[in-house]
């Protein structure tokens, strides 16, 4: 089977190149997909810059999710058979028309969902619950603060926070952003700005702060990381203040914001009576057990299906980073592969 990949040697997205590969019979316990549907998560653009640790050092080919339908099975693989519509994760090699991949990280698309809006669900949405969930501790009726409520990550932490009752309080970039949180069911809606420390007080009322999902970093840790109430947790999952658009990394850009980062003191930690957790959840893809385990607790919430915002053809991979780097994209971007 001949296949359509894009690889890269990190460093600089001009390094991306769409190549041609000849993929063999899928081995035991593997499947082979024809890939559908690509998802762009942020860690694609880190990886493809060369500043994601867990990524290979040698030419790979990005992308950590995708849809598509079972071609051919391996010796040993009874849960799925051709012609069965499907979505996956991968620890890199998303990016490509076709996939042979261990059995266990592919799922039956549920029947009502597109190829699209499958490649938008697994990796956000198991970041999402096992952020709040297994991390956070997260209880029905606490207040929450999630930044970047309206990226793929947030809006499926909203749903997961509303699903167990809680009043959440997001933060956007733009205020171009601010309906689609609100139509999510979001509390309260706050553009970051100057004035967010005021802005994020008068939207808690008398609420205590007991769980933050951090995505932006610098005062945007510092402030709600000291609103915390007692045993309150922060989870930070990136730090998006050192993205730029570009080809590059901006290390002047990095190096300022890495110079001005947030210091936290472990040993100061219990007088606060604060958590902190940082996770990736490239770290966990071993773990396929416990990934089935959050699937299928994510199945009782019901949860609505997650949001495209911006679907390009797999052609256009340099735009859709580029259009990602932007900070203006809302819900997921996917890529479609063309069937043909």
């Amino acid at each position: 089977m001949h296949i359509q990949r894009y690889t890269v040697q990190s460093g600089n997205l001009k390094n991306l190149r769409l190549e041609t590969h000849t993929l063999p019979e899928p081995g035991p316990g593997e499947v082979r997909v024809a890939v559908r549907a690509v998802g762009l998560n942020f860690a694609d653009v880190f990886a493809i810059w060369g500043l994601y640790k867990a990524a290979p050092k040698t030419a790979f080919t990005p992308g950590l999710e995708f849809s598509g339908t079972v071609e051919s099975v391996g010796q040993g693989v009874s849960t799925l058979r051709p012609g069965d519509r499907v979505m996956g994760v991968t620890r890199f090699g998303g990016y490509t028309s076709g996939i042979n991949i261990d059995a266990r990280y592919v799922i039956p698309l549920p029947t009502d969902w597109s190829f699209n809006t499958g490649a938008a669900y697994l990796v956000q949405t198991l970041t999402a619950y096992y952020g709040l969930i297994t991390l956070g501790n997260m209880q029905p009726g606490q207040a929450l603060l999630i930044h970047s409520i309206a990226g793929g990550v947030g809006l499926q932490a909203l749903k997961i926070a509303k699903a167990k009752g809680c009043f959440v309080v997001g933060t956007v970039g733009n205020p171009g952003k601010v309906a689609l949180a609100e139509a999510t069911g979001c509390d309260r809606v706050l553009v970051r700005g100057p004035q967010f420390e005021a802005e994020l007080r008068a939207a808690l009322g008398e609420r205590p702060l007991e769980l933050v999902f951090d995505t932006v970093g610098g005062r945007y840790f510092t402030i709600p990381f000291r609103m915390l109430a007692p045993m309150g947790r922060l989870i930070v999952l990136g730090a998006s203040r050192y993205a730029t658009v570009g080809d590059k990394p901006n290390i002047l850009h990095m190096l300022r914001h890495f110079l001005t980062r947030p210091k936290v003191d472990p040993q100061d930690l219990p007088n606060r009576n604060k958590g902190l957790f940082g996770f990736n959840l490239i770290y966990l893809y071993e773990r396929v057990e416990l990934m089935h385990q959050l699937l299928q607790e994510l199945d009782q919430l019901q949860l609505a299906p997650p949001h495209v915002g911006h679907v390009l053809p797999f052609g256009q991979m340099h735009e859709a980073i580029r259009l990602f780097q932007s900070g203006k994209t809302m819900g997921k971007v996917v890529l479609e592969v063309s069937s043909e």
